[in-house]
């Protein structure tokens, strides 16, 4: 079994992803969805957040040396961030949505200098718009943000084009393609609906 399968399925088995072909899921948008991911699931169960931890360390072997700091988006991607900067003994932060209406009306919490290089870690990729907000504010204090890692993404077109537009890079640990397959390859789903599940993605992009 590979990576991408063995995340595949502590993430079905924990239920943070959720398949039904019928698209019964209802999302905020009112988009009629047969996915539902809830990757804050993964928290809960050590051995998933520990392979999850791992699978990011790998991504980042080569550039390890050159990174200053891990900072999480808020909230799902800030615990996957804490662990992942105490395996690599990095500063850590993270981002929130919008500025604090109170206090030090921050949006950064923790520090990130001028010059630092950042790694952002999410915990799901669907459109990209709450990433590149967190990229918006790391640059707006003078830092770079080297990548973007998420455990899951959907695949969408929408977030190639967003993160081309900020000029950055992301990586998930696994995504809608590689899902899709596995539960056909396990034969939890048909042909057919393997084929349907592809098409919704699609017209999403």
């Amino acid at each position: 079994m590979t990576y991408e399968q063995r995340i595949i399925k502590h993430l079905l088995d924990i239920d943070a992803v959720q398949i039904k072909p019928d698209r019964s899921f209802t999302w905020t948008s009112g988009i009629k969805s047969p996915i539902y991911c809830d990757n804050r699931l993964t928290m809960s169960y050590p051995e998933v957040r520990k392979l999850i931890t791992t699978g990011f360390m790998n991504k980042l072997v080569d550039i390890k040396e050159e990174l200053d700091g891990i900072s999480g988006c808020a909230t799902a991607g800030i615990p996957h961030a804490a662990w992942l900067s105490s395996e690599l003994d990095l500063p850590m932060s993270y981002v929130r949505g919008s500025a604090k209406k109170h206090g030090k009306e921050n949006q950064i919490e923790g520090v990130i200098k001028p010059g630092d290089r950042i790694v952002v870690i999410e915990d799901l990729i669907s459109t990209g718009g709450s990433v590149i907000e967190t990229i918006r504010a790391i640059e707006a204090v003078g830092a770079t943000v080297v990548k973007v890692l998420a455990i899951f993404s959907y695949g969408l077109k929408k977030a190639d084009e967003a993160f081309e537009a900020v000029n950055s890079r992301y990586e998930t640990l696994a995504n809608f393609d590689q899902l899709i397959q596995y539960l056909l390859d396990e034969g939890k789903i048909t042909k057919v609906e393997h084929q349907d599940l592809q098409n919704w993605r699609d017209t999403l992009s």
